[in-house]
């Protein structure tokens, strides 16, 4: 969902269903504590419904990421669903344009 920074979690965790509903239950800030932050979020969401097998896996079609026939829209796209698996790989501005762009058919790559 497109929705403004400080919305994100209580969007995203009004749309849990099942195990993700008792798993939130278990986790999610009470009383006092610190509220959740998105990144917090996306982490614990990573732990919790990723096993480290497949992480990996993940980590490693990011790595090998080339546009091929997607339009350049559908590689952006996938690119950034896939960063998070890698992000020590594009942590910094420039390592992450250069992974982009190394992945990109065409001119760049002449």
């Amino acid at each position: 969902m497109d929705s403004p920074y400080q919305y994100k979690v209580a969007l995203t965790t009004y749309q849990f269903e099942g195990e993700a509903v008792y798993w939130w239950d278990t986790v999610k800030p009470r009383g006092t504590e610190n509220p959740m932050t998105w990144e917090r979020l996306i982490k614990l969401l990573d732990n919790q419904f990723y096993p480290r097998d497949v992480h990996r896996i993940k980590e490693r079609e990011f790595l090998s990421l080339k546009q091929g026939k997607m339009s350049v829209t559908e590689y952006a796209t996938k690119f950034n669903e896939l960063s998070r698996f890698a992000a020590h790989q594009v942590n910094i501005k420039e390592r992450r344009i250069d992974h982009f762009e190394q992945g990109l058919e065409g001119i760049l790559n002449l």
